[in-house]
């Protein structure tokens, strides 16, 4: 949070892509240390999540230049989607079972798949691509409002790999693999809303 208000408030828009883009870099390669180097840790996660707050941070901007108070509305949807979600699980409403984990990673990998392939056909001609981020497209919609529920669903793991890792007695580097999961859960909501919030603001207009 603070390295996005600091991004935010410190990066011109005049350098705010190439700082994007550099930023993007960098968190795509710590996190790829951190998930398959298995080296969780305090300095690998506040890194991370440091490099994540400036992606955040300029693009939050970006989306309230063109949408003033969205990133507001935002920010309290995603608090209230974490706070509704941790209800759920200590409420036992939903059970993390392993068929549940298989079924969040799952829609994940199609998610993310389903992502790239629209990326790609907007890089190479097509303007709707899929249609999944064209705010004329009612499927733009559903495609957020599945990708915050999916992101839900991680925090559901999030939470259940926390209260086993406390039961089990694990090891306090384990508590940064945590923070990790919670990071890259709550960033994707935020990012979900906002996208889905800028397709209400631009219906209205």
């Amino acid at each position: 949070m603070l390295a996005a208000a600091a991004a935010w408030v410190l990066v011109p828009s005049g350098i705010a892509i190439p700082v994007l883009v550099v930023a993007f870099i960098a968190q795509l390669g710590i996190w790829a240390f951190i998930t398959f180097g298995r080296k969780a840790n305090a300095l690998t996660v506040l890194t991370f999540a440091a490099v994540y707050g400036v992606i955040v941070g300029i693009v939050s901007h970006a989306y309230n230049d063109l949408f003033h108070g969205v990133v507001f509305q935002a920010v309290i949807g995603t608090a209230l989607a974490f706070a509704a979600t941790l209800a759920v699980y200590a409420l036992r409403i939903v059970r993390v079972t392993p068929k549940f984990a298989k079924f969040t990673m799952a829609a994940a990998v199609a998610l993310i798949s389903l992502m790239i392939i629209n990326l790609l056909m907007n890089m190479f001609g097509s303007e709707a691509g899929l249609g999944i981020r064209d705010p004329s497209n009612p499927l733009a919609y559903v495609f957020s409002v599945v990708a915050i529920l999916v992101g839900c669903f991680f925090l559901l793991l999030d939470f259940d790999s926390i209260e086993e890792g406390v039961r089990a007695g694990a090891p306090e580097k384990f508590a940064w693999y945590c923070a990790f999961g919670l990071v890259l859960a709550l960033v994707w909501i935020y990012l979900e809303m906002l996208r889905l919030l800028s397709y209400i603001y631009g219906g209205r207009d």
